[in-house]
């Protein structure tokens, strides 16, 4: 696999060739895309087998991919990453097409940084970092409990830490946040990661965010959430990027959370498909329907629990189902750690184990809050103070070059 990955690059240097960076645009389908580039679709779509027919459905508005030319500007290769562990691999030799899924090569860094506010989070953050998408997961922590424009002044303190994700030397992803603390005159607000991937305050009380309801009342999961699985048989990388819920046809279909329907139809893999907006970047995804309830259309507005369509097997799909995907930010999440009613106390073991890990990076906070005046530049390692998840202090890194990764 990574022969391949390294046939991608080493053409460049020897003949002359280019990668283009691009980015996929907004309402391109995977066939559209195909016949925009002069590509067969028979090889690289319709003589596909049905998962990977559906995961080409999964590439998502505004992701960056890339196509080798040679120096006569004829496509030799393409990547198009379709969620953060696998990435469609098309290759082209004379009048052969390939199309193959592989892992994606990427790199994980921890970063840091702490900054005195000056106009207000969300844009302090942006200025120091250049990142949107850090100024939002800081936002949003803590948006239900605290009031930026009454509760925070100019000079209190915040700091992040957290994992940020690199594919060919650039982020790639949502950063994944360890802990975020912003200081209010003497008193700090904290929110941390805990095992479980959810996020909870410094009581051990989850942070109140985007609640979901089951979407089919009493069906059994089929199919779980997988990124990247390798399957034994057939030997390729598989992804699903939902969960299976198996159920009669005609099963009543709900929305898991209130929002606006941003598309209602058919398409290829997904069959009948409904997708709903639900506010700060949630999207759920609703798939192979039998049909749609009366009345629902694109720019609908539904509530939590509102039927919208029937359980079927419209679609590539090999016995009625509905597929529902959870979506943030256009990336695939596991809806199995999202879903529930009620916002959840860690208890017992859990507990003791969550106090351990808040001791832990509040050190972490402490001891960059010393060591950095100033936050760190993305893409290169500056001194970064902190305690690792069972209390070990890690010494400061020395400041590296960028590592491009193939």
């Amino acid at each position: 696999m990574l022969r391949l990955l390294l046939l991608f690059f080493i053409p460049m240097a020897l003949f002359s060739s280019q990668v283009k960076n691009l980015r996929w645009d907004d309402g391109e389908t995977y066939l559209m895309f195909l016949q925009r580039l002069n590509l067969s679709n028979k090889p690289l779509y319709y003589n596909l087998d049905k998962d990977d027919k559906q995961i080409t459905e999964e590439i998502r508005t505004g992701v960056n991919y890339q196509i080798l030319e040679d120096a006569n500007g004829t496509i030799e290769q393409i990547l198009i990453p379709v969620n953060d562990e696998l990435q469609i691999h098309i290759t082209k030799n004379k009048d052969d097409l390939g199309f193959e899924v592989i892992p994606i090569i990427s790199e994980t860094r921890k970063e840091a940084f702490t900054l005195e506010i000056n106009n207000s989070p969300y844009y302090d953050i942006i200025k120091a970092t250049n990142s949107k998408k850090i100024a939002q997961i800081f936002v949003e922590g803590f948006k239900n409990s605290l009031n930026f424009k009454v509760d925070v002044h100019k000079g209190d303190k915040l700091v992040m830490i957290y994992d940020r994700m690199y594919r060919l030397g650039r982020p790639f992803s949502m950063p994944t946040l360890d802990v975020s603390m912003i200081q209010l005159g003497k008193k700090r607000h904290y929110v941390y990661r805990y095992t479980d991937d959810r996020f909870y305050d410094e009581k051990g009380a989850e942070v109140e965010g985007f609640l979901l309801a089951r979407p089919v009342r009493g069906a059994r999961i089929s199919s779980g959430f997988t990124l990247k699985r390798w399957h034994p048989i057939l030997h390729k990388y598989r992804a699903h990027l939902g969960i299976d819920y198996a159920a009669r046809p005609g099963t009543p279909i709900m929305a898991a959370g209130s929002g606006r329907i941003i598309f209602c139809g058919r398409t290829n893999g997904y069959g009948n498909l409904i997708k709903i907006a639900h506010g700060d970047g949630y999207v759920t995804l609703y798939a192979h329907q039998k049909a749609f309830r009366h009345g629902i259309r694109r720019g609908k507005y539904v509530k939590q629990g509102q039927i919208i369509g029937y359980v079927g097997t419209t679609g590539l799909s090999t016995g009625p189902h509905l597929h529902f995907g959870l979506y943030k930010d256009g990336r695939a999440i596991n809806p199995a750690r999202v879903v529930r009613v009620t916002t959840n106390k860690l208890k017992g073991k859990d507990k003791v184990a969550f106090e351990k890990l808040k001791e832990n990076l509040n050190q972490s906070i402490d001891l960059y809050l010393k060591a950095n005046t100033k936050p760190i530049a993305l893409g290169k390692y500056e001194p970064v103070y902190y305690v690792d998840k069972n209390g070990n202090q890690i010494e400061p890194k020395k400041e590296q070059p960028v590592k491009v990764n193939q």
